[in-house]
């Protein structure tokens, strides 16, 4: 399973460097080994807001009661984002996989080719993956993805006969981008 996500995770990345955009951050949830979906963070403002989006990713893995999560984001992006030091490679996709009894962090560099600009300076890029550095057991986490790790064992509770369903609606209507597998799909 982890190498069919760090292969979607790596083709996502490929795909949106070369339209110009680096993606946004993403949560997979696990229960029982079978992936509940992807869930992208909202569009989010630069300080405060960004922290406290990508920590919101957890809310639907705590719903669905995830046994583990993996969560995707990029070095330098998240860093500017949050207005935090940039800490690790960069460019670099980090990769955490999360139990409630600890996490593995696993980063992968890359360097930009740059395949064209657009008269507004807009730059497309294909990442050229360099040698990962080996996983990192325990691995220092960017405060809001430490969050979103934490957060994801947390059991919500809400007084709903569908958590998990009302959980969707919300963080949907507040912009993240959903998609859910069929086992876990309303």
């Amino acid at each position: 399973m982890w190498d069919g996500l760090v292969s979607v995770a790596k083709e996502t990345y490929t795909a949106s460097l070369g339209e110009g955009v680096v993606p946004r951050p993403l949560m997979m949830p696990l229960v029982r080994g079978e992936l509940v979906g992807l869930i992208w963070v909202r569009p989010l403002k630069v300080g405060q807001d960004a922290l406290t989006g990508i920590a919101e990713l957890a809310n639907i893995a705590a719903a669905a009661g995830a046994d583990e999560v993996v969560l995707a984001w990029e070095t330098h992006d998240v860093a500017t984002a949050c207005e935090l030091p940039i800490v690790g490679p960069a460019p670099c996709l980090n990769m955490v996989l999360a139990t409630r009894d600890g996490h593995v962090l696993h980063q992968f560099p890359y360097t930009e080719q740059l395949l064209s600009r657009s008269p507004e300076g807009w730059a497309s890029v294909a990442p050229d993956w360099r040698p990962a550095p080996a996983p990192q057991p325990g691995g220092e986490l960017v405060p809001p993805v430490q969050a979103a790790v934490n957060f994801s064992f947390t059991p919500i509770e809400l007084d709903h006969p569908d958590p998990f369903g009302v959980t969707v609606v919300l963080m949907e209507e507040d912009g993240y981008r959903i998609s859910l597998t069929e086992a876990f799909a309303r």
